[in-house]
């Protein structure tokens, strides 16, 4: 069996004494397309022993696990959690609110969500006076096992979005990038220009040199 990640991240979290942690972690703040997806995950410690834990052995940062792995371990989250949030801020709300204070503003909602806690973990970010009383972890989600789960709840549902996409719009290619940047994604958008969920607000080359296609076809054909 792989490595027990899931062992040393929940001795992280019952180091800190109490009995219900609530994480809070995002997926999708670097992507070209597609939503930000934050979720918040409340654990009882108190209940994850024994059998009831053993789910959770290989939970880790959601970034470091294989697709087929985070889809089983989000299952496993969701048996095991006394509570999960999710908040999916859309693109045009991105371009709206700006990404950083909708992101903030996730991690304050799936928390308060995620009451009454005797803790919270976020991942690296400080939330602010109206945010519950919380504690800022700086990879948060390679060392506590809430922040790990939230992690997994956020990346599933948003490469799960991603996915239906692909057949919404096709060509994009959103089934392997999940909207990230990539040097086929650039291509695309060059082609055949941004789609509906596409992040207008955030400066891409590729934004440039698909609106300068569309002026000069249109002057063309003036």
């Amino acid at each position: 069996m792989a490595q027990r990640t899931g062992r040393k991240l929940l001795t992280f979290d019952r180091r800190l004494g109490v009995r219900y942690v609530a994480g809070a972690d995002e997926a999708g703040r670097g992507p070209l397309a597609g939503p930000l997806v934050v979720a918040g995950v409340l654990l009882d410690l108190e209940s994850l022993r024994d059998y009831r834990v053993r789910p959770l052995a290989l939970l880790n940062d959601s970034k470091q696990l294989a697709p087929e792995s985070r889809e089983e371990l989000y299952g496993a989250v969701l048996a095991c959690a006394e509570r999960v949030s999710v908040r999916v801020f859309p693109p045009a709300v991105i371009d709206r609110d700006g990404l950083h204070r909708s992101n903030l503003r996730g991690l304050r909602e799936v928390l308060w969500a995620c009451q009454p806690a005797d803790a919270c973990l976020v991942d690296g970010f400080k939330l602010g006076p109206l945010a519950p009383p919380h504690r800022a972890v700086i990879d948060g989600d390679e060392k506590s096992a809430a922040i790990a789960a939230a992690s997994i709840v956020a990346k599933v549902t948003r490469d799960r979005y991603m996915h239906a996409m692909d057949a919404v719009y096709p060509g994009y290619g959103f089934a392997s990038h999940v909207g990230y940047i990539t040097p086929s994604h650039s291509a695309a958008v060059r082609r055949i220009g941004p789609s509906e969920i596409h992040r207008r607000s955030f400066r891409a080359l590729c934004y440039e040199a698909a609106d300068l296609e569309a002026a000069e076809s249109l002057a063309a054909t003036a």
